[in-house]
């Protein structure tokens, strides 16, 4: 069952400013989705009562602050509205990723892109976003296996994948509405044989450019996740130097406007994102603000990583379900660099000082990113049974960000949201 999603204006002429959004199931042309193939819960509970006429929010000048230039204070607890529908409209653009991806193995398109680049937004149902896709994107694996395994199964040994897009906005109402030209670099999750290899590879590795020499430990990365971005073949640029040369003509284009660029992806792809967001900043000399809005994303880099990160201006939004524990690998994370030296029984600080030690010699020792959004599936009660696959499945933060309000009055009920819902839109 493939789900779709269309997007209808509430009127007979387009308009970007009062649509109503159904959303349907379209039986036709089924991908496989791993970790987005959930039947607990379809997308049609993803909508507002289409029985209200409501608008999307005019973000106008305050568009920064729904960006993350304040790190979203006093938006995240209780939940804005306005960041709310952000966070759902970003979370479309990376289903899309999802669906125009050609799953099965015995394709001869398979790990391409199912739709022609001038009707992707179109066909998954987010045409009246008012973006244009203007860049295709392809990751390679860095893994090579012997040639006899390529014989056994050629589609298991695929190295290279399309992976997301770039899309700019080009709607004048939606620029408008949103107080800047706004570029969307969306990335789907791991989807390949080899892809699913890159993510074993847990140890961290220096960034090249970051490399001086020196006995500390500089920035570092997960390897896997790096080699995605930096892998190329003779006949395939990298996923890095597609990014470069696209954001490189957005920024020349656009670069005497307000403009954003916000990358967005789900597990691998929110990791990709961070990465993409790292590279742009360090490449690009005064980059427009760049803001990463991830869903279950795991870990990426270590301390001096996010202290980078953090230097570089880079907005960060973590959407995290404790629930799903592809959030919490690889490795081992630590938060604060006194977290050991503040233990008051000092036998037991020798112990995980010297544990400490051991796991960031071997390379073990992440540290989270960003601001977290902690939204946990066993809240709501058709997804508190769900297994691994649920927990971490795109349409379970999408519901979780849905129906969330407060830590201190938890999640709302249906009938709740349906009421509330036209309201912070008007």
């Amino acid at each position: 069952m493939r789900l779709a999603l269309t997007i209808r204006a509430s009127s007979s002429s387009f308009s970007i400013s009062n649509p109503i959004i159904t959303l349907s199931q379209d039986e036709s042309n089924t991908p496989t989705l791993p970790f987005n193939r959930c039947t607990t819960h379809s997308w049609s509970q993803l909508k507002p009562t289409s029985s209200a006429n409501y608008m999307s929010p005019k973000l106008g000048p305050k568009w920064k602050q729904y960006q993350g230039i304040n790190h979203w204070q006093d938006l995240l607890d209780p939940l804005d509205d306005n960041l709310r529908w952000e966070i759902l409209r970003y979370g479309h653009f990376v289903d899309a990723a999802y669906r125009s991806f050609d799953f099965d193995p015995s394709s001869p398109t398979y790990a391409t892109c199912r739709h022609p680049k001038s009707s992707l937004l179109n066909r998954c149902g987010i045409a009246s976003s008012g973006y244009k896709l203007t860049k295709n994107l392809r990751a390679t694996c860095g893994i090579h296996l012997p040639t006899w395994a390529d014989k056994i199964s050629s589609w298991a040994c695929s190295r290279s994948s399309w992976i997301g897009y770039i899309a700019v906005c080009e709607h004048k109402k939606e620029i408008i509405r949103l107080g800047r030209r706004d570029v969307v670099i969306a990335f789907r999750g791991t989807a390949t044989c080899l892809e699913w290899l890159e993510n074993l590879r847990a140890t961290l590795t220096n960034l090249a450019d970051q490399v001086d020499g020196k006995d500390d430990i500089g920035p570092m990365v997960q390897k896997g996740f790096l080699s995605l971005y930096t892998s190329k073949t003779p006949k395939q640029a990298s996923l890095q130097e597609m990014v470069r040369e696209e954001i490189g003509r957005v920024i020349k284009s656009y670069g005497n406007e307000p403009l954003s660029l916000t990358l967005t992806g789900h597990s691998l792809g929110a990791a990709l994102a961070i990465l993409s967001a790292y590279d742009i900043t360090t490449t690009f000399e005064n980059p427009p603000m760049v803001t990463v809005v991830s869903f279950g994303g795991p870990r990426v880099g270590n301390k001096r990583f996010r202290r980078i990160l953090e230097q570089n201006g880079i907005k960060i939004l973590r959407i995290v379900n404790p629930d799903d524990v592809f959030t919490r690998v690889p490795g081992f994370a630590v938060s604060n660099d006194n977290d050991v030296a503040d233990n008051e029984d000092v036998h037991v600080a020798r112990l995980l000082g010297w544990l400490h030690r051991r796991v960031e010699d071997m390379q073990l020792v992440y540290a989270d990113v960003g601001q977290e959004l902690r939204l946990s599936s066993k809240d709501l009660p058709y997804l508190k049974q769900g297994d691994v696959a649920t927990c971490h499945d795109l349409k379970t933060y999408l519901h979780l960000v849905k129906s969330f309000v407060s830590s201190s009055c938890g999640p709302c009920t249906q009938k709740t949201i349906n009421d509330m819902w036209p309201k912070a839109w008007l």
